[in-house]
């Protein structure tokens, strides 16, 4: 039997404990229910846990982090409040090979940036746009099971231009009510690691409640998850020139 996947869900935690508004649409918290719905997605496939901000290390212990095949990081309003010593440890990780799914305005976490090394700067509108959600990669996993397009009613407006780079591969695009378009599923390789930003989940709107939009990010866990033991790139010395020939 193949072994689950171990996720973590991490979520910033600090919208839910002061704006009414969002503890309505998610009064169990967003890390929780994007972690429900894993469990609900995928069944026995995988081991779900969740992180918050006001942990202590962030709920991102070394001991965590080691255990962890996908991490799933939601923030918004306290990116500068993760502390750096913990972003480099996430770093480390994904370099070595641990997935990292970057949702919605993580687009603008320490690690997401610093995995991409742009700004991550786009433009938005907060006023009920439709988002319809187009896939551009009909065969890629990530992409399984999803409509075309997937229509989400009420959501908050990214537009073009997104600093980042060119994605290894790029999943879904949007467009809005007001002609804005977004790359919207991007996919990455750093190092051993596998990235997938997604761009829907403004929290003032039910957008993680919506089974379609559970069902991508299951198949990104899937996707992001290590095929192959971690380890961190190493540098190997050729001392022999010749060794080629002897092999």
């Amino acid at each position: 039997m193949t072994e689950p996947i171990r996720v973590t869900v991490w979520g910033e935690n600090v919208h839910e404990g002061r704006d009414e508004t969002v503890r309505k649409v998610y009064p169990d918290t967003m890390h929780e229910t994007i972690a429900a719905a894993l469990r609900d997605k995928l069944g026995q496939e995988v081991v779900v846990r969740t992180a918050w901000l006001q942990q202590d290390e962030h709920g991102l212990t070394e001991e965590v982090l080691a255990d962890t095949d996908v991490l799933t990081w939601w923030g918004h309003a306290a990116h500068g409040d993760v502390d750096d010593a913990i972003v480099d440890r996430v770093q480390q990780h994904v370099l070595s090979g641990m997935g990292l799914i970057a949702l919605h305005s993580a687009h603008f976490s320490k690690i997401f940036i610093k995995l991409m090394g742009t700004t991550c700067s786009l433009d938005w509108r907060a006023e009920n746009d439709r988002e319809l959600i187009w896939t551009v990669a009909a065969g890629h996993p990530i992409a399984q099971g999803v409509p075309h397009p997937l229509v989400i009613e009420r959501e908050e407006m990214y537009g073009e231009l997104f600093d980042i780079p060119q994605p290894d591969e790029l999943v879904f695009v949007s467009s809005f009510s007001g002609g804005e378009v977004f790359r919207s599923g991007c996919c990455y390789r750093r190092g051993q690691g596998r990235v997938f930003y997604f761009r829907p989940g403004d929290q003032e709107y039910p957008t993680y409640h919506q089974p379609e939009v559970q069902q991508i990010i299951a198949n990104a866990a899937k996707w992001a998850a290590p095929t192959s033991p971690r380890q961190l790139p190493t540098v190997h010395h050729r001392k022999d020139p010749g060794w080629f020939e002897k092999a």
